[in-house]
């Protein structure tokens, strides 16, 4: 197969806005937009292609590569978030928990931050260790922010986020997200927040408290240009001004999503929030313009 552009999943959960649509040219008739899932081969919400079949039934496993082989299915999910409320406090269990109990994968993430506005910012693990009395106590007082940290962010920043590490993203961001194929999670505290029929979402606290993490979490580096790497992807920041090439091997395709800027992809116009599908084993391709780009591989 050829480069394909993707044609995303939308989802209207509460907390979202409508960014998606208004700035990064999502056709949907989903109010709110709260996400678009980009590269999803996930049963929740599949991505398409032009022609309106799903990428997931268009591929080949040799279009998938060498590297995705490893995995009992794609292991990767791509996605815009805007959140113009704050999401859940939430944390998503492992694979060896997820598989014994949810009969799912766990999940692993990135956040890479598109857009920020003033004072906006993420909560991403414990600020100190805790024991499971302390965290427990603090969920039932409502307090358990006070025990997480909070780290203003602006565009650009990016956050590795291991499986068992509490977290939530916060109002005012706007990020694209990197995780793996799962849409597991365990909410732990949601501001009391009701849903559109009037009832208060569904906490998962007795599982929370069984996977999460308690240590002080420790931020995690990676190599210049190297936004994340792990098992399930690898993902990376390109900067393009002018004309570049680069190539998809037979190890992994190349996942390309626009988070800024304009250009072309082979002669393909590329727009800010568009995604496309470069097949493993494609060879050279062609980035030319003004562009920020997120490029993931397995």
């Amino acid at each position: 197969m050829g480069i394909v552009k993707l044609y995303p999943e939308c989802k209207d959960y509460i907390w979202g806005g409508e960014k998606l649509k208004q700035k990064y040219g999502k056709k949907t008739d989903k109010t709110p937009c709260a996400e678009s899932w980009e590269l999803s081969f996930h049963k929740d919400g599949l991505t398409r292609l032009e022609n309106g079949k799903t990428l997931a039934e268009t591929v080949t496993e040799k279009d998938l590569g060498e590297s995705v082989k490893d995995f009992p299915f794609f292991p990767v999910l791509i996605k815009f978030i805007d959140a113009e409320q704050n999401l859940s406090v939430q944390v998503h269990p492992s694979d060896d928990y997820a598989l014994e109990h949810e009969n799912s994968f766990g999940k692993t993430e990135m956040w890479y931050v598109v857009e920020a506005e003033e004072g906006a910012g993420l909560y991403v693990g414990f600020n100190k260790d805790v024991t499971k009395e302390e965290f427990e106590q603090a969920i039932k007082e409502n307090r358990l922010t006070e025990l997480l940290n909070f780290f203003e962010v602006k565009a650009g920043d990016c956050y590795f986020i291991p499986s068992g590490t509490i977290h939530a993203i916060a109002k005012g961001c706007l990020i694209c997200e990197i995780q793996q194929n799962s849409n597991l999670t365990y909410r732990v505290y949601d501001y009391g927040r009701k849903d559109k029929n009037g009832n208060e979402r569904e906490l998962h606290v007795d599982k929370a408290l069984k996977v999460t993490s308690l240590e002080k979490y420790q931020p995690t580096t990676f190599p210049e240009n190297v936004l994340s790497e792990c098992k399930y992807f690898r993902v990376e920041k390109h900067l393009i001004a002018g004309k570049t090439t680069r190539v998809a091997d037979e190890k992994s395709f190349h996942c390309i999503t626009c988070v800024g800027g304009r250009g072309a992809l082979n002669g393909e116009t590329v727009l800010r929030g568009d995604s496309f599908f470069v097949p493993a084993n494609f060879g050279k391709y062609t980035l030319e313009g003004e562009m920020e780009l997120v490029i993931t591989t397995v």
